[in-house]
């Protein structure tokens, strides 16, 4: 009986072994493939931004869309196609975005991490993180309707849509990724190092602004650029509170539109597939790939470069 039961316990064994080393095998093959469809996506995403830019090019010369400073895509007599005043309304409204967000996001990390203790920081993190989860049309209506009526009593001759609004309020929107992820790379730095510099007499903000934010700067730059990326490919708010004009200017008062705003306004039916103006959502777009691409591998190597000098 003995010998029978060992025998179906041997069986029973290498049948799991079969099982293990088959879910082994399959493991990396599901990798890959997960792997795989992320690659297939990619390239089918930029092989039709650039199919349909190469036919926008047909009809528009590189010269008009990146010289000029008309753009008036539905016009029916006259169209005139130019990036430049989309550009320049999405570089105005990410810049002011970042000088609202990096400074106090950046404090923000720093308070959490150096100074705050730990019940305080299992409150106060989660309470910032819920900036985050709010819909971005949520903070659209409330740049449109609460942030610019208060701006235009201090500045009495910004207009009713302006970059302005819609680029503190991002910054706002912002904040909590800075912080986040800032705070998450500070914590990383050893604490070590700061007993080190508390040791030789160093204060507590010396060793914040001294060691530890050296020391966490890649982790603190990849922060920096994950929020400008967030801010230049935000659209609900800077649609709804910086308005559809086509100004080229560098006045923030003004109403001006983004890149994003007018792939917005474009598809929202006046345009016919087919039309110039159709392709000239593509063309925006490709041109919104290429600057966030140009701008992550600035960033990239400026990460690379402060990671070997400390």
């Amino acid at each position: 009986m003995s010998e029978r039961l060992n025998v179906k316990e041997a069986i029973e064994a290498k049948r799991k072994n079969n099982k293990s080393v088959f879910v082994e095998k399959m493991v990396p093959v599901i990798l890959f493939l997960a792997a795989f469809i992320s690659i297939i996506t990619t390239i089918g995403i930029v092989g039709t931004l650039t199919y349909e830019t190469i036919l926008f090019f047909r009809e528009v010369s590189f010269t008009e869309f990146f010289t000029t400073t008309d753009l008036s895509p539905l016009n029916p007599t006259d169209p005139k196609f130019s990036i430049l005043p989309l550009l320049m309304g999405t570089v105005m409204s990410s810049l002011i975005a970042m000088f609202v967000a990096i400074p106090i996001g950046l404090t923000t990390a720093v308070y959490l991490s150096e100074y705050a203790s730990s019940n305080s920081r299992k409150v106060l993190k989660p309470m910032i993180e819920v900036l985050a989860g709010i819909p971005t049309i949520v903070y659209g209506f409330f740049a449109f309707t609460f942030v610019t009526p208060v701006l235009q009593e201090v500045i009495p001759i910004l207009d009713r849509t302006n970059v302005l609004s819609p680029g503190i309020v991002m910054g706002i929107m912002i904040i909590p990724m800075v912080a986040s992820l800032s705070e998450d790379a500070m914590n990383s730095v050893p604490n070590s190092m700061r007993e080190g510099a508390l040791a030789l007499g160093a204060t507590p903000l010396e060793v914040a602004f001294r060691v530890v934010i050296p020391a966490a700067i890649s982790g603190i730059i990849a922060s920096f650029v994950l929020g400008i990326s967030r801010a230049i490919g935000e659209t609900m708010i800077v649609t709804i509170a910086s308005g559809s004009t086509k100004n080229f200017t560098f006045d923030v008062t003004q109403s001006m539109q983004t890149m994003t705003a007018y792939i917005v306004e474009v598809t929202s039916g006046d345009a016919g597939a087919g039309t110039t103006a159709y392709f000239s959502l593509y063309a925006v777009g490709m041109t919104l790939f290429v600057f966030t691409l140009l701008m992550n591998m600035f960033a990239t190597y400026l990460t690379r470069r402060f990671r070997e000098v400390y």
